[in-house]
């Protein structure tokens, strides 16, 4: 009698720029002290879309970060299908549990981790970038090593939510680095899913209003639907007039940029007013220039950065139990790893917001 247990998997493997294959390799095994979990589902990231295209931030310089071949993806939740010696009471978890890990596996060691900022750990291995160290998501299964932050998910809360859990920790970080005040005006550019999961956190800290700027209509009419008082297309509109029509001619209090393009900044540099605060989130694809003498002599602005989704995850989680945020509208196609290729290159345009891949573990 054959042993029932699968031995392999199917997986998305990326070998490197625009060279990514379905492959039948084979299925992680627990430690100790590790998890394996049965992927629910994994999204397709902006940063993986400029990953598989050959951005130069992945693949570039002496140590490209992309340590080929990998399982790709870090937007992911599954199902503890194996834990190692003593990894229930390690993770607080047990087989069966619904769960997610965050997206960085901390070094532990490191200046950063040691004094709790774990999420600027010097290592900085990421889930689906780094093989042997945090494979990722596209596939039927992952191992989560000892290291991993994991949190449960109750099972009340639906699968396309579970897959925003990831994105939403990151924008809810990127809204409390922009200090949001209640008499703020506060613009958001991008609206894409993190752009849109950010309207949806924005809207909840009541900002005096909320603008929230991208060149797709069906983007900005979902930004409206989420609580965006005002919506721009700059196709179109002359968004530096609006804004200066919303505030006296002075500018926006808070710009969050997360459109990944170069204008997304320059765009800011000029819409927010003296001593505003501007927070960049993007990931971009190549680097991007503008005048920093904006920054210092002219305006003196708080620039700040945005990055994952430290200490979220349990709020993220929160919200979504409560039905204050949600995937419905973000999440706008599903495929399985046999579609991967055709899920790439829909995520990597404007004819959908968010892309899942959904794993048949028992394929």
């Amino acid at each position: 009698m054959s042993d029932a247990t699968p031995t392999t998997m199917q997986a998305v493997v990326c070998h490197a720029p625009k060279d990514y294959r379905l492959e039948r390799i084979g299925k992680p095994q627990a430690r100790p002290l590790e998890l394996v979990l049965r992927i629910g589902a994994c999204g397709i990231c902006a940063s993986d879309c400029k990953c598989h295209s050959g951005a130069a931030m992945f693949w570039g310089g002496e140590t490209p970060w992309v340590k080929a071949p990998v399982v790709p993806g870090h937007e992911f939740f599954g199902y503890v299908e194996q834990a190692g010696e003593g990894a229930e009471e390690h993770f607080g978890v047990k087989v069966g549990d619904k769960v997610i890990a965050e997206q960085i596996v901390p070094c532990e060691k490191c200046r950063f981790c040691k004094s709790g900022q774990y999420w600027m750990c010097e290592v900085h291995n990421i889930f689906g970038f780094q093989k042997d160290v945090a494979e990722g998501g596209m596939a039927q299964y992952m191992r989560i090593p000892r290291t991993g932050i994991v949190h449960k998910i109750p099972e009340a809360i639906p699968l396309e939510d579970c897959a925003l859990i990831e994105p939403m920790s990151c924008a809810i970080h990127t809204v409390n680095r922009g200090d949001v005040q209640l008499d703020d005006v506060l613009v958001i550019a991008g609206a894409g899913t993190l752009g849109l999961c950010m309207v949806q956190v924005a809207h909840l800290k009541t900002p005096r209003k909320l603008v929230v700027i991208d060149m797709v209509d069906e983007r900005l009419e979902l930004a409206r639907q989420f609580g965006a008082d005002v919506v721009i297309n700059p196709g179109r509109e002359d968004a530096k007039a609006i804004i200066a029509g919303l505030t006296d001619g002075y500018g926006c209090d808070v710009y969050i940029e997360t459109t990944g393009v170069p204008v997304g900044v320059t765009q800011g540099l000029e819409l927010i007013r003296k001593l505003g605060r501007f927070v960049e989130f993007s990931v971009f694809g190549a680097e991007t220039s503008a005048d920093w003498s904006i920054i210092g002599d002219r305006k003196e602005l708080d620039v700040r950065g945005a990055h994952l989704g430290p200490y979220c995850y349990p709020i993220a989680i929160d919200l979504f139990e409560r039905g204050l945020i949600t995937s419905k509208g973000i999440v706008t196609h599903s495929f399985g790893l046999d579609d991967y290729a055709e899920a790439f290159a829909l995520a990597d345009s404007t004819r959908s917001i968010k892309v899942l891949l959904t794993p048949d573990a028992q394929a």
